[in-house]
């Protein structure tokens, strides 16, 4: 495939460039899901064809695209390949995050020029959030820093960890860590434990740390535990609209496979299922497409409010996307409930978009704490 690195982004067919990618991928997915062995070649592919780094502006090497791009990249790249979509949203959406800072005039280049060489970044922000875990014990010109960092999606074709690690004897009390760890370190190792209802092939073992060495210059940030970051708004404000464009990819499939095995029929039950199918789909489409207008390219502001909204549109998308694949299998019928079509793997896969930050249980209190002129955890 022929790299995008030398284009401007208006010059690129991002869709046309995911699909490329997403039909050679096709044929393997049923296999994967049985074995639940990511596809490292997917990510020779995502590097080749410059959709790893195409969130780069071109003055770092990329090809400068915009958030919502990616999302319909995502989108697509779904729709033929859940697990290597919902692996790729997590490198996607930390490139994301560091765009937000650049175009907020703080400095992202080098983060940018690993991922313009190559880097897949892998994240381990759903096991750390606001608390982290793990210790980190302060020794000359760094720290030494042991834990355990599940799940870690891609974990096995990554390049480096954006991580956070705890600091419980830190001189102001405990404090978190957030720093970038080579996956290729010392006392680094890929502990295989990812063994799921769904997406199964997107490598989401456990990184384990063993006294591995953390200089002080791969040290981004140190916060107090226990205190609302507002670093987490920016990250809500870029993930979740890239994660759940990955989702509405799975959706999509569901609705025109669906579509294709029952078109023609007009028994009541089977177009009045159809409808509600639709209306699901329709919702949860709605919801994402919001999520990019309001990020306006990344220039949203950073706000507990613009999080909590953000937080109540994942919710609610979640809850459309699932009903869109279980009414698709209803419309089916019983051939829906077969593995003979992708559409029970479908099903599960869907489930995921439920474990992302925040659950709804969390995002409810999160939301309701905002709303009611509180901070985000009250």
């Amino acid at each position: 495939m022929t790299s995008t690195r030398a284009l401007p982004s208006s010059d690129i067919d991002w869709v046309g460039v995911a699909t490329a990618v997403g039909t050679a991928l096709h044929d393997g997915v049923a296999d994967r899901d049985r074995s639940g062995e990511i596809s490292t070649a997917a990510f020779d592919l995502l590097r080749s064809s410059g959709l790893s780094r195409a969130l780069v502006p071109t003055e770092f090497g990329g090809s400068g695209a915009t958030h919502r791009h990616l999302g319909d990249v995502l989108r697509e790249l779904g729709s033929h390949d859940p697990s290597t979509a919902v692996a790729f949203a997590m490198h996607s959406h930390l490139v994301a995050a560091q765009l937000w800072r650049h175009k907020h005039g703080m400095d992202a280049s080098a983060v940018f020029e690993k991922v313009t060489a190559g880097a897949i970044l892998i994240s381990t922000g759903a096991s750390d959030w606001v608390d982290s875990n793990g210790a980190a014990v302060r020794v000359a010109g760094g720290y030494r820093v042991t834990a355990r960092k599940s799940p870690a999606s891609g974990c096995e074709v990554g390049t480096v960890a954006v991580t956070s690690i705890r600091w419980e004897e830190a001189p102001d009390g405990p404090q978190v860590l957030h720093c970038a760890i080579p996956l290729s370190a010392a006392g680094v190792r890929i502990e295989k434990t990812w063994d799921t209802l769904g997406l199964r092939a997107s490598g989401s073992h456990t990184i384990v740390l063993e006294d591995v060495f953390v200089p002080d210059a791969a040290v981004a940030m140190i916060r107090p535990v226990a205190v609302w970051p507002p670093i987490l708004n920016v990250v809500i404000g870029a993930a979740l609209p890239l994660v759940m464009a990955a989702y509405l990819g799975i959706a999509d499939s569901a609705v025109e496979l669906a579509t294709e095995l029952v078109a023609g029929r007009a028994d009541a039950h089977t177009v009045t299922t159809a409808g509600e199918m639709m209306n699901a789909h329709t919702t949860a489409a709605d919801l994402i497409a919001a999520m990019f207008t309001d990020s306006h390219d990344l220039g949203f502001p950073n706000t507990d409010a613009y999080a909590a909204r953000t937080l109540s549109r994942k919710t609610v998308a979640a809850d459309a996307l699932i009903d869109t694949v279980r009414l698709a299998i209803e419309t089916v019928g019983g051939l829906g409930y077969s593995r003979t079509t992708p559409l029970e793997m479908w099903y599960r896969d869907i489930h995921g978009c439920l474990f992302h930050p925040l659950p709804r249980a969390k995002q409810l209190r999160f939301t309701g704490h905002v709303s009611l002129g509180h901070g985000p955890l009250g």
